[in-house]
């Protein structure tokens, strides 16, 4: 199970949010590069890079900062999400380094939208679900769509994505756990891997999300807990690799 240090992106600077809220943020870095930096010499394998104005704005704000990132580890997988609205934006991360877009709001809205650049991207396409009490949230996690999100996941899996990126966002940035339950239920339900993103605030977390991998999930994100001293990332990875084997 892969340990992915995620990266908000908030005017130029590496960010938490406390669910997904804009203005209760926490600034951990102005210099996003030499947080990654930080990152894989920890021995991470991914980054999960978010552009959280361009959540916010429906399209790429911080591109020169992510552009930098993947250039600065031209051989590191990197996701993308935030503000990918259009078969351009998808193109020009792809073409810059990055490995994996994620599609997130206009996933829900546009479901055709998935489709086609699966079509068009094979192999780079992920979709973000978040989700509260099995209900999909949309536009910066501010509405609580009608969908639910197995069904959803179950729809994205025949269009092709590689991946569904869990997030239970009430428990998201507030150092809860993870809804273990919640990610393991959405596992079985589909074929593709998950990864799963909320909540994780210590190494119990990896030891309890490392048990039951073998339903299908193959990653975890930590933002908050890898910030603030929670977790040690490295010994976080460690025991992933030790318990579920790389």
């Amino acid at each position: 199970m892969l340990l992915i240090p995620a990266i908000d992106l908030k005017e130029g600077k590496c960010v938490r949010l406390r669910q997904g809220r804009m203005e209760d943020d926490t600034v951990f870095s102005d210099d996003p590069v030499a947080m990654a930096a930080r990152w894989v010499e920890a021995g991470a394998r991914r980054l999960h890079l978010v552009d959280l104005d361009g959540a916010f704005a429906g399209r790429p704000v911080n591109a020169e900062v992510i552009h930098r990132i993947s250039e600065a580890f031209p051989e590191l997988p990197i996701q993308i999400g935030g503000g990918i609205r259009s078969e351009d934006t998808v193109q020009s991360y792809l073409e810059a380094g990055v490995q994996f877009v994620i599609i997130g709001t206009k996933a829900v809205n546009e479901p055709h939208f998935v489709a086609d650049l699966c079509v068009e991207f094979p192999g780079h396409i992920i979709v973000g679900l978040d989700a509260k009490e099995g209900k999909v949230a949309i536009d910066g996690w501010s509405k609580l769509s009608k969908h639910d999100v197995i069904d959803m996941a179950k729809h994205f899996e025949n269009d092709g994505v590689e991946a569904i990126i869990y997030t239970d966002i009430s428990r998201d940035g507030m150092m809860q756990g993870v809804n273990i339950d919640a990610t393991v239920k959405l596992a079985q339900a589909i074929n593709i891997p998950v990864i799963a993103s909320g909540g994780i605030t210590n190494i119990d977390d990896i030891r309890a999300l490392s048990q039951v991998t073998a339903e299908g999930i193959c990653g975890a994100i930590t933002g908050r807990a890898i910030y603030e001293g929670g977790l040690d990332f490295a010994e976080g990875q460690a025991l992933a690799d030790e318990l579920c084997g790389k």
